[in-house]
């Protein structure tokens, strides 16, 4: 495959961008982004997933073995560099992203579309949790930044705090009007509603 046909994942981008920091082998990217808190950006659970997506920058020419390295008892680590294709990738990744909304699926969506399948009280006792995830979420990223690291490495934290404290304020409002029945259904109104608008 050609650089130019080279799939992005929000994955790769964080590899590639951990790769143009300096060269290093998949375990030691794994731990690096857990420890700058990026696991809330990306999935990266399992080590196997930063295996699959570095293989895949490494088909795609972004990427490629640098060299291999023994610590200790431990196995043979392969260190990977990027490329120069992988640099100008990265760079044109980032560029086409910040401007485009992507189409995403997020679940949170779905469940408020089917909110009439459960009781108001039972969406009101389950936002009530969100609203104290979010909560904790939120202030585990607001404890995370190292004392005097500059806002530009914060940036992707700021916006995931806004978005936060948005849907926290949201989702207050919405409790608050089921708790004062400003917004009610029962099945009745459902299936009107159906019959009236098939």
């Amino acid at each position: 495959m050609t650089t130019a046909g080279a799939r992005r994942s929000p994955l790769s981008v964080v590899l590639l961008a951990l790769l143009a920091e300096d060269a290093m082998h998949p375990y030691r990217m794994q731990q690096m982004i857990k420890e700058r808190g990026q696991d809330q950006l990306v999935n990266v659970a399992q080590r196997n997933s930063v295996y699959q997506a570095l293989d895949r920058l490494v088909r795609d020419g972004l990427a490629r073995p640098a060299g291999t390295d023994r610590d200790g008892g431990r196995p043979e680590r392969t260190t990977y560099r990027i490329t120069t294709e992988g640099r100008e990738t990265l760079r044109r990744w980032v560029l086409d992203m910040l401007p485009v909304p992507a189409r995403e699926f997020p679940v949170f969506p779905v469940a408020l579309a089917f909110l009439a399948i459960l009781s108001p009280a039972e969406v009101r006792t389950e936002l009530a949790r969100r609203i104290e995830e979010q909560e904790k979420q939120l202030s585990s990223i607001e404890l995370q930044a190292p004392p005097g690291l500059p806002r530009l490495f914060l940036i992707e934290d700021e916006y995931r705090a806004a978005m936060l404290r948005a849907e926290i304020d949201w989702l207050r409002a919405l409790v608050a009007d089921l708790a004062e029945g400003r917004i009610a259904w029962d099945q009745a109104l459902v299936l009107e509603t159906l019959q009236r608008f098939q």
